[in-house]
């Protein structure tokens, strides 16, 4: 803290012409003073930005629906469009690699990005949404000024209603373009003046290609097993990979396996193994010992089975037990979120695991 006022008191006593500083009495250029803020700017940029494609060929996966966006933006005809996926998929970085490349320069004038959770009334559509498309800006032939509303799902209904006026209101100058997790939250009149994209969350050697790039890039110590456990944190959320991977670095200066979960603060997933391995072999005391232990290390029942179901996911087993385990974890997960005991239910949970192994063991036999 003491570090920064200093920093911000050096700053202030910087004459840009080059004149003394009225601490050390040294000449100060402006190249000078340019490097050092632009080194600054660098070191603390967060990665997420420092590496978002900027064109629509730089984004990964959902290369069907990104095609649909390279041929708009060849057309130069936009229509509105509602993008839908999971989070981290690219659905804005798609939207904004879009509008760079229809708009060029005239971007930053014509393009605004608004967060509707942030600003999800109907005084938001009447005012700031209005206000820029009543604006005018100089732009070529057949382009639009294009809105971007991100996570357009969170909107009321009342603002989504007052958002289709709008629409309607302003279609010769402006264009639309809602990113949303669920679409079926969209009001059925918005839907219908858009183009529908559907983006799917991105696949482990996706994730894998890009964030080897970064390291690269950025020099990074890391090990496979570091990046394969920030895939299996990130679960195709592409934001979540970066930024797990930015902390990790910025936390422990090397990318393994126990620094990313240290970050991430989720239960090893050899250790949910272990425990699943157990209830396989229908061994409910060891099972539950190892339950214990991570219930003692502070996880909630949530992070447990998140990571549980995940594990069961891909751990060798028949695909009938496998399915079994599933449905149990689910039940159980479902109980949980109802606010029933966490711990007696984990410990049921592990019960009915041994008992659908033991059963299924001597069907085999």
């Amino acid at each position: 803290m003491d570090n920064d006022m200093r920093d911000s008191e050096d700053v202030e006593m910087i004459d840009i012409n080059g004149s003394m500083s009225k601490e050390n009495n040294a000449p100060i250029h402006t190249k000078e003073l340019d490097v050092v803020s632009k080194s600054t700017v660098t070191k603390h940029t967060p990665w997420l930005e420092k590496y978002r494609p900027t064109k629509l060929d730089d984004i990964v996966g959902n290369e069907e629906a990104v095609s649909r966006l390279a041929h708009f933006a060849q057309q130069g005809n936009l229509p509105n469009i509602i993008i839908s996926g999971p989070p981290g998929c690219g659905k804005t970085t798609s939207v904004l690699c879009l509008a760079r490349q229809m708009l060029g320069d005239a971007f930053r004038e014509a393009v605004l990005e608004m967060n509707a959770s942030n600003d999800r009334g109907i005084d938001v559509v009447r005012t700031k949404i209005k206000m820029f498309a009543q604006s005018k800006v100089s732009l070529p032939k057949g382009r639009h000024k294009i809105i971007i509303l991100d996570e357009a799902d969170s909107m009321t209904e009342g603002a989504q209603q007052a958002l289709r006026r709008t629409m309607e209101l302003y279609s010769k100058t402006t264009r639309f373009a809602l990113a949303c997790n669920a679409s079926d939250k969209i009001i059925e009149p918005i839907q219908s003046r858009c183009a529908m994209l559907r983006y799917s969350k991105l696949n482990d050697e996706q994730l894998l290609k890009r964030l080897i790039q970064i390291a690269k890039a950025e020099h990074v110590s890391f090990t496979s097993e570091g990046l394969e456990a920030i895939i299996f944190t990130a679960q195709g959320d592409m934001r979540q990979a970066i930024n797990n991977l930015q902390s990790t670095v910025f936390g422990f200066g090397h990318v393994n396996s126990e620094n990313v979960f240290k970050v991430c603060d989720e239960p090893h997933p050899i250790l949910i193994r272990d425990m699943i391995e157990k209830c396989v072999k229908s061994d409910l005391d060891e099972a539950y010992k190892a339950m214990n232990h991570l219930w003692r290390l502070g996880y909630t029942a949530e992070d447990i089975l998140s990571v549980i179901m995940r594990v069961t996911k891909t751990y060798p087993m028949s695909e009938f037990m496998q399915l079994e385990f599933i449905r149990e974890i689910g039940l159980t997960y479902m109980r949980v979120s109802q606010g029933v005991e966490s711990q007696l239910q984990l410990s049921s949970l592990l019960a009915r695991l041994c008992e659908r192994a033991n059963s299924n063991t001597h069907k085999s036999d």
